[in-house]
């Protein structure tokens, strides 16, 4: 990719795709946000003024670098405006309909050429790639929240996905300052968000039945094995509802028992207690 064609569309402006679109503004990307409402737009874009004098104010960014970023960063409502991305990033809600209507669309809009990604966390790739006409320009870039500071993209080949896709997803990714890890074969949770599940599920089996608290089974994980952050502590980070609804799909697609969500996280997201942003999670916020 050429340096001088660095235009990048990201499509949602939630957490994820304002972490995306931040990142990607400092490392010199101009970068359309879409989201379909004005208010979605002013929160995404609070959130990365915030996010950038949080840098600021700790040394790590000079503030003429987080008033460049910014000024290279446009939102607008208008799906169109994807029409010049050399990339463009689909950062919504996990749901396959969503994601397909998305992307069926985009196939319609983005240039001859662009790269179409996913930052799905568990939805196959070629499921998403099927609502399009050219599944060769599809691909998997699963970033981790909060983006500006995890270090990890997971890039995901689908069933078609092009080596060329594949070379310019994580050429995008690395000039944004990740480390990528690439999965070969389009598995529902691929490789991380496996991992994470199958973790999570057996930690909240293990303190609903009272085997160990919530407290002293994250510290087994961050002690015993080194793990920077304990599964349920990860869980109420991540939000519980993303990740039974990240079960849920693997134990869709897969039918493995290991990723079956145990009834108490079922609750829990029920009763409204799903972590971090609610306040009450596997622990109180």
């Amino acid at each position: 990719m050429k340096n001088e064609a660095k235009k990048l569309a990201v499509i949602g402006a939630g957490l994820m795709g304002s972490g995306i679109a931040q990142v990607s503004a400092q490392a010199g990307w101009e970068v359309t946000v879409r989201d379909v409402t004005d208010q979605a737009l002013a929160r995404g874009t609070d959130g990365i003024k915030a996010s950038l004098e949080k840098f600021v104010a700790k040394g790590k960014l000079e503030a003429a670098e987080a008033e460049a970023a910014l000024a290279r960063i446009t939102p607008t409502t208008d799906l169109d405006a994807a029409a010049d991305a050399d990339v463009v990033v689909e950062a919504v809600f996990e749901k396959i309909e969503v994601k397909q209507e998305i992307f069926a669309a985009l196939d319609k809009i983005a240039k001859d050429g662009a790269v179409l990604a996913s930052n799905t966390s568990a939805i196959p790739i070629t499921k998403i790639a099927a609502a399009t006409s050219r599944p060769e320009r599809v691909v998997g870039t699963h970033f981790f929240s909060p983006v500006p500071m995890m270090a990890l993209c997971e890039l995901v080949r689908g069933h078609k996905t092009s080596d060329e896709t594949l070379a310019t997803a994580r050429e995008f990714a690395e000039s944004v300052g990740k480390t990528c890890v690439v999965v070969n074969r389009d598995v529902a949770g691929f490789v991380t968000t496996r991992l994470i599940a199958a973790l999570v599920v057996e930690a909240a089996k293990l303190q609903e039945s009272g085997v160990a608290s919530a407290e002293d089974i994250d510290t087994a994980c961050r002690l015993g094995f080194g793990h920077a952050m304990g599964p349920l502590a990860t869980a109420d980070l991540t939000g519980v509802d993303i990740l039974l609804h990240a079960m849920d799909n693997i134990w869709t697609e897969s039918k493995d028992g290991k990723f079956a969500p145990p009834e108490s996280m079922r609750r829990m997201v029920d009763a409204g207690d799903l972590g971090r942003k609610s306040g009450h999670g596997f622990y109180e916020h």
